[in-house]
Order: C-alpha cells, then structure tokens, then sequence
C-alpha cells in the first residue's frame, strides 16, 4: 500500500467516489469547470491556477487574463476547494526585504516588479506558502515569491534567465538545498521543453542542474513540463506533469505520470507509458486554446490517499480531476516504459 509521506491529513478536500463504468485510475468531478471564465468581472478565462491546504480551508492563486489578454494573478480563498471567492483586484507585488533592500544597497539594482505573469503553483514550506509562476521580464522567466496570509505577496528574484517556463518547487527542502523543476524553453510559444532540477540555499542563486526527462511517447512528443508540486511517498516522488503532441490540428495538451526517486529526484524509477488524462470533454476542448489539460496543483490527504488534481482546460476554465495514490502509483509502475 503505498503512504503519502509529509503531509497533513486533509479529510475537507475535494472528493468524489469513482464511476462504476470508470477503468483509469483518474476521473473527473462530475460539476466541473469549477471556476469559470467569468467568475472575476473583467477576464476573458480562468485557468491554470494553484490550489493549497489554509487555515483548515483553501487558498489559491489564479491565472486571470483580462478582455485585454493581459496575463495577471488573482489570490483566492474556499471553504471547500470547489467553491470560490478570487479576489477581483490582482496581487500586489512588494519586494522582498531581505533580498531588495541589500540588493539595492550593495549594486544599486532597483526592484524589477512583476510584470504579465502566468501558470501558478503554490507550495508550502516551513512557516509561509511560495508561489511560483512565468514571469514576463526579458522574456519568459521563472518568477518567485511568497506569502503568508494570501493577502500580502512578496517576490523574492526571477530563479531563471530567459527562456524558462513551468517552474515548480519540491515541497520541502533537502537538506539545506531547495529543490526546482522548470522547463527551459524560447522566446515564443516553445516547440521544445524537457524537465530540468536546479538546487539553491537562498531561493535567489540557483545552480547544480541537472536532466529529469525529455519526450519519450508520441503523446509527448513535443515537449514535457512539471505540473503541481512532486507528492512524497513511500514508493517515490509521484510528478503529475503535461505532455503536447503538436497535430495537423496544433498542440494538444495531456497529463503524464512518473516517480522519482526520493533522495535522489533527478532519477526517474518510474514512468507511464500511456497518458493518465487528456482533453476529452467540451470544456477541455473547446475554448480559447481548444484541446488543452494542464495541471497545476494537487491537494491530498496523507490519511486516505485521495488526491484532487485542479487543472486547466482549454486555457478557459478551471477543472478537477481525482485519484488515489494507491492505485496510480501501480498503474504508473505497470505501465512504465
């Protein structure tokens, strides 16, 4: 039986009992887009978006693209993880003092602030909650910052030069090193991406990389990317992350599934072969970017192994999808390659 390792029992998440005729070890809740395009005045879509465990209830930061499609985040807080009250004002960026104050001290570099930004995710490390995301400096790049109330936000320093995208947190530290994954990439919409892991002490300097995985099925033959933080487990680090096939008909966006090993994460142990999840319903396909399933986070509850998968679908609307982690990792470990 595989155990969810360092986390906290979560019995208030989303959940929602497996069809009778359902075969895969994934499926989605029966009300979804839980968040839809409209649910904050002024935005074209909502999608892409992070979801975490908060003072017994939910927080999240999401992904809101105006009328104007300019890409911006939104902090939002549930009661139930499906229900949602975003903030209609977009987050307000402030630097970080330990880092801007010195930084502007000692080489008169002024603080950059947080442009058009995108893709979310959000994890919990020792006393406050980081978000990671693309950040529009120079070009994409991997911005980073933090929070503790979900109503102050602090950016630390962009990890990456330009091109990066996709970058995602471990939830704890090893050792004294943090651990990334990101997706270098180019300038435009990257026909390319494998899955890099850098280390820092200081979440400023980022160094040590190294290879996680490239494309391997034809699913994902055009590039790969991290998606939610990496669940700890007993059987390894389990990385739910997306796969693009690029078709006569443009990209199409689905969900992949491996394991890392957990002391050594840059190693995968495991990797399945086919897909977990794809677009298939009208609102994974059609929208602003039809055939799109993009996750970006993941709740779960160390004492019944459910997992909630929120994802994004069409680059529209917000979705969930569940599993359980007993029955993913075997089906990771029988279908790998």
């Amino acid at each position: 039986m595989t155990t969810i390792l360092n986390a906290a029992a979560l019995p208030n998440m989303p959940c929602q009992d497996k069809p009778a005729h359902c075969t895969d070890p994934i499926w989605r809740y029966s009300e979804n887009p839980v968040v839809t395009r409209d649910a904050v005045p002024g935005c074209n879509s909502i999608f892409n978006s992070a979801a975490v465990a908060f003072e017994g209830k939910f927080a999240g930061v999401f992904r809101c693209d105006t009328r104007e499609l300019r890409m911006v985040l939104h902090a939002g807080l549930s009661d139930d993880g499906v229900n949602w009250q975003i903030d209609p004002k977009p987050i307000e960026w402030k630097p970080d003092p330990e880092v801007w104050d010195d930084r502007s001290a000692s080489q008169g570099t002024a603080f950059p602030g947080v442009n058009e930004c995108y893709d979310p995710r959000v994890v919990f490390i020792e006393d406050r909650y980081y978000i990671i995301w693309c950040n529009c400096w120079h070009g994409p790049t991997v911005g980073l910052g933090w929070t503790k109330d979900f109503k102050t936000f602090h950016f630390i320093e962009n990890a990456t030069l330009p091109y990066n995208r996709n970058g995602v947190l471990f939830p704890r530290k090893f050792g004294d090193d943090y651990l990334m994954l990101s997706r270098p990439c180019d300038a435009g919409h990257s026909a390319l991406g494998e899955i890099f892991l850098s280390h820092s002490k200081d979440l400023v300097h980022w160094g040590r990389h190294q290879h996680v995985m490239g494309t391997s099925q034809p699913w994902e033959s055009t590039k790969v990317g991290a998606g939610p933080a990496p669940i700890e487990t007993d059987e390894g680090w389990l990385l739910i992350y997306h796969g693009v096939l690029t078709t006569c008909n443009g990209y199409v966006y689905r969900i992949g599934a491996a394991l890392l090993d957990r002391d050594k994460p840059w190693q995968v142990i495991a990797r399945a072969k086919p897909y977990l999840m794809g677009p298939w319903e009208d609102y994974e396909c059609i929208g602003d970017v039809p055939n799109v399933t993009f996750p970006c986070a993941a709740l779960s509850d160390s004492d019944t192994g459910r997992i909630a998968i929120y994802y994004g679908c069409a680059d529209t609307v917000t979705g969930i999808a569940f599993c359980e982690v007993d029955e993913l990792v075997k089906w990771i470990k029988a279908n790998s390659a």
